[in-house]
């Protein structure tokens, strides 16, 4: 998983014409330490897109701007536009997050 570590990188990454995954965390998170628990295991499933992570503390207004109010959020962009959000509530089981994404993505 890439790490997007600024604004610039961020939007580069959306503009892609196949949908990619972002995860959106902090480093404070425990919700987030727990999903790293098994997120490597959703990645495998889903290796066949591009999956990328940015730190919401470090990279300032992104969150915001795309409604992400609790973290971790999963989000699916394409074509530099959200096409998807898993909001935090709803990615604390490995089974939450591959259902989200099965339907989401076929």
């Amino acid at each position: 998983m890439e790490r997007l570590t600024t604004e610039a990188a961020f939007h580069e990454a959306i503009k892609s014409d196949k949908p990619v995954i972002i995860k959106f965390f902090a480093d404070w998170c425990p919700d987030c330490k727990r999903l790293d628990m098994f997120i490597g295991d959703i990645v495998d499933e889903f290796k066949q897109y591009q999956w990328y992570e940015i730190n919401s503390d470090e990279v300032k207004g992104i969150a915001e701007k795309y409604d992400v109010m609790g973290i971790p959020s999963i989000l699916l962009f394409q074509n530099g536009e959200k096409i998807a959000h898993q909001h935090s509530a709803y990615t604390k089981t490995p089974e939450s997050v591959s259902e989200f994404l099965h339907q989401q993505l076929g």
